[in-house]
């Protein structure tokens, strides 16, 4: 329902008695934000980045963040929506608008990575935290060179969810595809490689030779056979505790659906057997949002095309919920 926007180009979209697939497709039926100056008094904006052509196997990520938003069940419409773990309800705590998509044309993926860039300039010109719905993983080049412009160069932290290290040599696949981003990211000053923590990597990728680059400029991981091991909640101890500690005042969350088990996310382009479950994820983001100081964050590698029951799509929608849970319960400045 179009309300009265007052001139601003806010489009009230979240009417209590509308069923979840009527209205306008946002995320989770938040106002739609249609210019920078309508992010006023807006704590989280929602940004789409539909390209795919940095993908090395199976396309169809350019239209992830269509079906994320579209992902919203019977809990996009109550007007309460409390965590029934957490016991809070993060739409009235927290006030998120949903910022549209970057205008990415289609094959000319270093024009997509400037638009993204570009409207993500605008967020954060505005002191608001973008989610940013992509889009394949070399998404997180232009999210986080955006983030450090506004933070500083060696200011800002990663903490990278993946079946893969994404720290392949430029030259392989392009330097702007999505087997590089992690390493480009490092090898050109924007984040230093101990800045970097990395959460489910498992399988067989990447070469030994990429893991002894990555140890030669300080990046640390938590396998997933580590996870097996010792369970998450001891992991994300020792994450928390290496972030607080090590990492700087500014932590991006860059998030791979493809860390789930394909048996949980079977609609993404570089499938990889034997990854997490959502009940080791979603408290995970839950901690992390909470207890780390996150500026941003974004989630990758949606593909609907092989995604034939939507589970992966409404997987993807739910961490980006739970990611807000854990940000409505960090404590605020007294």
């Amino acid at each position: 329902m179009i309300g009265d926007t007052g001139g601003r180009g806010v489009i009230g979209v979240n009417r209590p008695d509308e069923p979840a697939y009527a209205g306008l497709g946002t995320y989770c039926k938040a106002p739609l934000a249609l210019r920078p100056e309508d992010l006023e008094g807006v704590d989280v904006a929602i940004l789409g980045a539909p390209f795919d052509e940095g993908v090395s196997f199976r396309p169809g990520a350019r239209f992830g963040p269509r079906a994320i938003r579209e992902a919203c069940n019977f809990l996009s419409s109550p007007p309460a929506r409390p965590h029934l773990g957490l016991g809070v309800d993060p739409f009235a705590v927290l006030s998120v608008a949903d910022y549209g998509d970057a205008e990415c044309p289609p094959a000319d993926l270093a024009a997509a990575h400037r638009e993204v860039k570009a409207r993500l300039g605008e967020i954060l010109d505005a002191g608001v935290m973008p989610i940013i719905l992509g889009g394949d993983h070399s998404l997180a080049y232009p999210d986080v060179t955006a983030v450090v412009e506004r933070y500083g160069a060696g200011e800002v932290g990663v903490i990278q969810f993946d079946t893969h290290t994404d720290t392949s040599p430029v030259d392989w696949g392009g330097p702007l595809s999505h087997a590089s981003p992690m390493r480009r990211l490092v090898e050109e000053g924007h984040v230093r490689g101990e800045h970097f923590i990395q959460v489910g990597i498992h399988g067989y990728y990447p070469d030994p030779e990429d893991f002894d680059w990555a140890r030669s400029v300080g990046m640390r991981w938590h396998t997933r056979y580590e996870i097996d091991e010792r369970g998450m909640p001891a992991v994300v101890d020792d994450l928390i505790a290496t972030a607080a500690r090590d990492l700087p005042e500014h932590i991006f969350v860059t998030f791979d659906i493809d860390v789930f088990d394909d048996l949980y996310a079977p609609g993404t382009g570089s499938l990889e057997s034997g990854g997490l479950g959502p009940r080791e994820i979603f408290p995970a983001l839950n901690r992390i949002f909470t207890e780390l100081p996150i500026v941003g964050m974004d989630l990758v590698e949606v593909s609907p095309t092989y995604d034939t029951s939507g589970i992966t799509a409404l997987l993807a929608h739910r961490c980006v919920l739970e990611s807000l849970c854990g940000l409505a319960l960090r404590p605020r400045p007294a």
